[in-house]
């Protein structure tokens, strides 16, 4: 745990908990629905797996989150008091989307992208037989310019190597265009229009993509006109 302010502020006293670097993304992934340490691993790729142990343990001792082991192998659940911290990451990111415009090419993650994607499916929407969804990023240096989602109806896989099924359709796009949709910045109209995005497949799946995914929890969060789109510092 980080060191102590020192104050009997209640909001000092919890951030000497979470304001820890990763910490609050290591929430994020657990209120968003990840409970296995791979799952966890994959939705903040650029932590060392050393440090998400440690950031779990600090998370345990302080009841944040449970530790279950049984015959499906270690899962992390989110405790009462965890599960309290949803308002708080979803205030957090509204706030971030609203205020927070730029995002810069260090900020872009063909990995954590998809890996987001794969969790925010229509199930309903998407056809009831396999369907592969292959994304290219001309941007995007090999080997991970190229990424499948691989969807069944309860069920999708995020692969950074061809799964072998036939592809339904082929998504290109820059990387930060990509990114842009998924948050809500770009339309997926607007970008079909600019060609900033090009869907390839039959014409019924193409014009069905965009409601295949239910975008960020936060595409929908309102920006202000007087954004300034810079990062506040």
């Amino acid at each position: 745990m980080s060191s102590s302010y020192h104050q009997f502020c209640p909001v000092a006293k919890a951030m000497e908990l979470l304001d820890e670097r990763w910490t609050m993304l290591i929430v994020r992934e657990l209120v968003t629905g990840s409970q296995h340490f791979n799952e966890l691993r994959r939705g903040v790729p650029r932590m060392s797996p050393t440090l998400l142990s440690k950031r779990l343990h600090q998370l345990t001792r302080a009841g944040i989150v449970d530790r279950h082991d049984n015959s499906g192998g270690v899962r992390y659940v989110l405790t009462a008091a965890g599960r309290e911290l949803y308002p708080v990451v979803e205030a957090l990111g509204a706030w971030g989307i609203r205020w927070i415009g730029e995002i810069g090419e260090e900020d872009l993650d063909p990995k954590l992208l998809l890996w987001d994607m794969h969790r925010n499916i229509d199930h309903q929407a998407v056809p009831k037989e396999r369907t592969v969804i292959s994304f290219s990023f001309p941007d995007v240096l090999p080997p991970a310019r190229y990424w499948w989602l691989v969807i069944t109806p309860e069920d999708a896989d995020v692969c950074d190597a061809d799964p072998g099924y036939p592809v339904s359709i082929t998504i290109t796009a820059t990387l930060l265009n990509m990114t842009r949709i998924w948050r809500g910045d770009l339309s997926w109209p607007d970008a079909l229009h600019a060609a900033a995005v090009t869907i390839d497949g039959p014409a019924q799946l193409r014009r069905a993509v965009p409601q295949w995914f239910t975008l960020s929890a936060f595409a929908a969060v309102d920006r202000p006109d007087n954004r300034q789109g810079r990062r506040p510092g």
